[in-house]
């Protein structure tokens, strides 16, 4: 992985996509890596997206670059100024899954099981559906 330079998160398409410009004016969508939040639709979904915003929107941020995915966005863990990572904030306070099917990390795995076991955020709902799971439904 590289660091991508300090840049300021522009746009926050939803829990798990940012858009971010950098210094010499370059537009790059993050995909948060290891996680996957509920969709707009979804519960939690809308919350999620808050939470990312209140973290990054209109803040500078440093992006750990793990590569790119099938849509060619970069899959990137994003750090505040403090250092905290937005991935890990999001699993921390219940609004993502481990996305396991795509990451290892037993920091994230962890992260969801401490946050299942408090039942905060999506875990206090009765049958929680995964994100990946949302998406196979029929469309209303």
């Amino acid at each position: 992985f590289y660091q991508l330079p300090r840049a300021k998160v522009i746009a926050v398409k939803d829990g798990d996509t940012i858009d971010i410009i950098t210094v010499d004016k370059f537009t790059i969508t993050i995909r948060l890596d290891g996680i996957d939040c509920p969709e707009k639709k979804q519960a939690f979904g809308e919350k999620a997206k808050q939470f990312t915003s209140d973290f990054a929107f209109g803040k500078f941020v440093r992006i750990k670059n793990n590569g790119k995915d099938g849509f060619g966005r970069v899959l990137g863990e994003v750090f505040n100024d403090k250092g905290e990572s937005l991935n890990k904030a999001l699993l921390k306070n219940g609004l993502a899954w481990h996305y396991k099917q795509y990451s290892k990390s037993t920091d994230l795995a962890l992260l969801q099981e401490k946050a299942k076991l408090a039942k905060v955020g999506l875990w206090g709902d009765k049958n929680p559906i995964s994100p990946w799971d949302f998406r196979k439904l029929p469309k209303k």
